[in-house]
């Protein structure tokens, strides 16, 4: 097995990025600017969710 089959992820980010890679500059931009903005969000709601889950000081 390759280091390229090894370490893809599984939740299709290479398949978005390859569709992404192959539309054309203008398209490709918003396209970033898209998944930069949901990859964002997710990370937020992730600190979020192990803040709550972690205990506080008392």
């Amino acid at each position: 097995m390759s280091d390229e089959t090894t370490n893809a992820p599984t939740d299709g980010l290479w398949s978005r990025l390859r569709l992404i890679e192959g539309q054309p500059l203008a398209a490709r931009a918003d396209a970033y600017s898209g998944l930069h903005d949901e990859l964002s969000r997710r990370l937020e709601s992730g600190a979020r969710i192990d803040q709550r889950d972690t205990p506080g000081p008392r």
